[in-house]
């Protein structure tokens, strides 16, 4: 099973309860980070590390004598990675998406593949947790590549051991957000009762639902804020899988990079509950896929 813990922003406790869950997991699991840009959950995790892959992409390098000035290469590439300017050929390797179609249509073989970096994957253990995550290479504009390896060497890891994943998806609805979680069992959605928060909710079950994927949503520092986001899941029959108090422990514990579940045994119930739930929520979808 691979549940994907999002929210429609950053800051309302995706994180936090991503490692709590992962504490709390009763069978083989791993914790992956695909918040690559900005990834935290070592912060509460504390996995051993062992040394980072280097993650690449390919893109085109210039034989600048064999180019003809076709512009056939240009007028493929829907992101103005090449140009022709002053009868020069130009190539911006950071905006290339790598899909490889200038180096297929130049009949010169004026361009051949090289290659940029992305980033660096790591891989490593906490507990019997296995831990996966990757880290952006600073300046690298685009997120999908470098989410699509690690993500890649994920299945290789649930092929291998047949263990459970619970993934810290970027925040938001934009491409990275749905890279994360279009190919989850279950996706969490982690928001506060705020307007702000309720806002960004409901762009994201907008963003998430067409993928048709079972969803819940875990309400932090719950308390606070106003009903707005209940009524929404009532309307909209989605299921409310657990509430987190708005509580000065639950702050404290967080600043010192605990996992708040250890906080106290109500919190503890919380996110026991919450596994539970979401098993619950997987098996119903299975059980529905397997009639239609």
């Amino acid at each position: 099973m691979k549940i994907s813990v999002a929210s429609g922003k950053g800051g309302t406790g995706k994180t936090t309860v991503t490692a709590s869950l992962a504490t709390i997991w009763d069978s083989p699991l791993l914790a992956v980070d695909l918040d690559v840009e900005e990834p935290n959950l070592h912060l509460f995790l504390h996995p051993e590390l062992g040394p980072p892959t280097k993650a690449w992409m390919e893109v085109p390098e210039l034989d600048v004598g064999k180019c003809n000035l076709c512009g056939d290469c240009v007028e493929l590439c829907q992101f103005k990675a090449l140009s022709i300017m002053i009868s020069t050929l130009t190539l911006y390797p950071d905006m290339c998406h790598g899909c490889g179609g200038c180096i297929a249509i130049c009949k010169e073989k004026a361009l051949s593949p090289a290659k940029r970096e992305l980033g660096e994957i790591y891989e490593g253990k906490t507990g019997d947790i296995d831990f996966l995550s990757g880290t952006l290479r600073v300046g690298e504009a685009m997120t999908p590549p470098l989410m699509e390896q690690v993500k890649k060497r994920m299945a290789v890891i649930i092929e291998d051991s047949g263990k459970d994943v619970i993934l810290d998806a970027p925040p938001g609805v934009s491409c990275p957000a749905i890279c994360a979680v279009i190919d989850s069992d279950v996706i969490v959605l982690v928001t506060d009762a705020t307007p702000f928060g309720f806002y960004d909710f409901k762009l994201a079950w907008e963003s998430f639902a067409p993928l048709g994927k079972p969803m819940g949503v875990v309400i932090n520092r719950a308390g606070m804020g106003t009903d707005d986001i209940y009524q929404f899941c009532a309307e909209k029959n989605i299921p409310l899988l657990a509430e987190i108090p708005f509580d000065r422990t639950i702050a404290e514990a967080y600043s010192r990079g605990r996992v708040i579940s250890d906080v106290s045994k109500e919190l503890n119930e919380v996110f026991a509950s919450l596994r539970d739930k979401i098993r619950v929520l997987a098996d119903q979808s299975g059980k529905e896929g397997s009639h239609a």
